[in-house]
């Protein structure tokens, strides 16, 4: 699994636990639905930290929190 892989899935397990829309997290994070949208629907290959924090911050959970996951413990590195 890679990276944007795993911001994927951590965004939308976070929706599915809080029953939140991607337009509800949209508003929540002050991002515009597309912005959320190209990271979900891979678009976005590389998200910036800033919108993970937004996004982090809408759903009230700290950077930490939201990397705080085994998928991420797994990754492998990126460079090689």
């Amino acid at each position: 699994m890679d990276t944007v892989t795993a911001v994927r899935n951590r965004i939308l397990q976070l929706c599915g636990e809080r029953g939140i829309t991607i337009n509800k997290l949209s508003t929540i994070s002050a991002l515009s639905p597309s912005s959320i949208k190209s990271i979900l629907y891979g678009k976005s290959q590389n998200p910036k930290l800033l919108t993970i924090k937004l996004i982090c911050d809408g759903l009230g959970i700290t950077l930490g929190e939201f990397f705080s996951t085994p998928e991420f413990d797994a990754l492998e590195q990126e460079i090689r």
